[in-house]
């Protein structure tokens, strides 16, 4: 890789002091060599005139579905459970490598095209190396994994696993794809919900992510019909079960946490669980609103992602932001979660949940080059005069703003134009593949 000078742009740090300020940023290789208000005339490969433009770190989505891109609009007006079992599983179910493929490469696209640069992905029970191979080919960071399901009878039979076969299956992609691009893909542990683990399963989960100290992503507490189902066959709630199992840990991530009690919420903050707030999905699905001010009033780690896309319908972290923030005020007034808050979450916030703070989620020399450069000069972002950028960002600013996206150093999207994926033949194909997954629906059982 070579360097890169973004000169004379504004720069939202979002570093400990959260400093904004007009100046260049040098990237070396993968990382932030230099930042400073004139770094003066330097020989780089490539210069990036920033005047006018705003630089921020790339997003950090903490909860995604790349296999669940190609069911956009196949999923709409329905809760949890009758959209998992009468939608998406036999959808899953359907999946081949080639449409695992390209659904990924579909998500991918609209990931990096709104300025999200890293991701923690949960692919479905098979072909999750085709995944992995579109996460390895478009430049994206990600934590990733395949889904592990070995329990109930409601699931369709292609999902239906045997629990040594699940757990060789993500133990052999671990090896294969785990610190992969030194270290822009990692792998989790993704055990669905506890709806469908056995004991046994999530039990050697715990001993796997101790072992090869990785993370586990899973669903918690996103729906009160899901939380009756674990209470009923455990006798515990969501998050009490998984303490009870030695998986509430710092390693831990958990999408939704809508409905908690104070139980459950003093494990998070005592064992350092980390939470992804959803509200996009929350909101579609009807599931609630989660409690999140009074999480970070715990200082509780909460970080945001967008679900998948048939259940959003989209994968835009400037939606979710603005969401985050607006579904919290009627409830808890005008000053709860504000633009900064939210914006934290969707930056340091995430980099903090994948144990990557240190190297992303904020712009500081050393740290990795993950980068959006946003062009907030338009009808609906002005004027700009005396108004705080960040609330710019997080009210006004939409994913057509994005300009350019850097990821470990390499541009992946330069003057909106894709250069790690082919846009059209991404298109055509997710469409192409998505005919043939529907012809098969009526002989998945």
């Amino acid at each position: 890789m070579g360097s890169i000078l973004i000169k004379q742009a504004e720069i939202v740090t979002m570093n400990k002091d959260e400093e904004i300020f007009i100046g260049d940023l040098l990237i070396e290789g993968t990382v932030i060599k230099a930042m400073g208000k004139n770094l003066g005339d330097i020989q780089v490969d490539k210069v990036i005139d920033g005047r006018g433009k705003t630089v921020i770190p790339g997003f950090v989505q903490t909860h995604i579905h790349l296999c669940q891109t190609a069911f956009r609009g196949k999923g709409d007006d329905l809760e949890l459970m009758d959209w998992l079992q009468k939608r998406i599983w036999p959808l899953e179910a359907a999946h081949d490598e080639e449409s695992i493929y390209y659904s990924a490469m579909l998500g991918i696209g609209e990931l990096i095209q709104s300025g999200t640069t890293s991701i923690v992905d949960m692919e479905t029970v098979h072909h999750t190396d085709s995944a992995f191979q579109a996460i390895a080919s478009t430049g994206i960071r990600a934590l990733a994994g395949k889904v592990m399901m070995d329990k109930g009878t409601e699931v369709p039979k292609a999902l239906q696993e045997n629990t040594q076969q699940s757990i060789q299956e993500s133990v052999d992609l671990l090896e294969k794809w785990h610190n992969h691009d030194q270290g822009r893909i990692q792998y989790a542990f993704t055990p669905r919900f506890v709806v469908s683990c056995t004991e046994p399963l999530l039990k050697e989960v715990q001993k796997l992510s101790d072992h090869y100290q990785v993370k586990v992503h899973t669903h918690a507490s996103e729906n009160r019909g899901e939380i009756e189902i674990v209470q009923a066959e455990t006798g515990m709630r969501n998050v009490v079960y998984l303490d009870h199992l030695g998986l509430a840990n710092e390693r831990l991530i958990l999408a939704h946490c809508v409905w908690l009690d104070a139980q459950e919420k003093r494990i998070l903050k005592e064992r350092g669980v980390k939470v992804t707030h959803c509200p996009g999905s929350n909101l579609k699905l009807a599931s609630g609103i989660a409690e999140i001010p009074d999480l970070l009033s715990q200082d509780i780690a909460v970080s945001l992602g967008a679900d998948g896309a048939p259940c959003n319908n989209n994968l835009d972290m400037f939606n979710e932001m603005r969401m985050a923030a607006l579904i919290q005020k009627p409830i808890h007034g005008p000053t709860a979660m504000n633009a900064r808050t939210v914006f934290r979450m969707a930056t340091r916030g995430g980099a903090k949940a994948i144990g990557l703070e240190d190297e992303i989620g904020s712009l500081e020399v050393g740290k990795k080059a993950d980068i959006a450069i946003l062009d907030l000069n338009d009808f609906h972002t002005y004027p700009s005069f005396d108004v705080d950028t960040i609330s710019r960002i997080v009210y006004s600013a939409t994913r057509a703003d994005v300009e350019t996206t850097i990821i470990n150093g390499r541009i992946v999207m330069e003057n909106r134009m894709m250069k790690t994926l082919d846009k059209q033949l991404v298109l055509s194909e997710s469409n192409r593949v998505m005919k043939r997954l529907v012809k098969r629906l009526p002989k998945i059982s």
